[in-house]
């Protein structure tokens, strides 16, 4: 089992890109990852946070942060919460995607810590409520997929 603040955080920086939209709910999420970071030992000096005007405006931010090449993974937070038209939709597919692109044409872990809920009261509960904090989730996955990265960057497999 992985001890905090084990090699996954050693020298590593952190971006985090958060929407502004739905701010009440991707607030915990920014304070879970935030958390996550610091408790595994990334020092603050080595965590960026960037807020954008929303979901969708995540995936530019995600690439530019990426393409700097300064940080060795980038968190997307945000929420996009069902309305009643299809905008829902748009926003969640076109962010997903994005954000999948930025990872992949970087070769920068980018992770999608966006969450796609019906209602307000299922976004808090995944914002440090009854389902726990995705923020921190995604911060965690972050953390393992640049250790990984780096580890196949240097020619290991395992």
């Amino acid at each position: 089992m992985r001890q905090p603040g084990a090699p996954l955080a050693r020298g590593r920086r952190i971006a985090v890109a958060a929407s502004r939209f739905n701010e009440v709910v991707v607030r915990r999420l920014v304070d879970g990852a935030l958390d996550c970071l610091r408790a595994q030992g990334v020092p603050e000096e080595d965590l960026e946070l960037v807020w954008v005007p929303g979901a969708f405006e995540l995936p530019f931010a995600a690439r530019r942060l990426a393409d700097t090449r300064d940080f060795d993974a980038v968190v997307c937070l945000g929420a996009v919460i069902r309305g009643e038209t299809a905008h829902f939709d748009h926003v969640a597919q076109q962010a997903a995607t994005g954000i999948r692109r930025a990872a992949e044409d970087t070769g920068i872990p980018v992770i999608f810590g966006v969450l796609t809920t019906d209602t307000l009261e299922q976004a808090l509960d995944r914002a440090g409520g009854a389902h726990g904090n995705k923020g921190w989730d995604a911060a965690m996955a972050a953390l393992e997929m640049a250790a990984l990265a780096k580890r196949w960057d240097h020619g290991g497999s395992r």
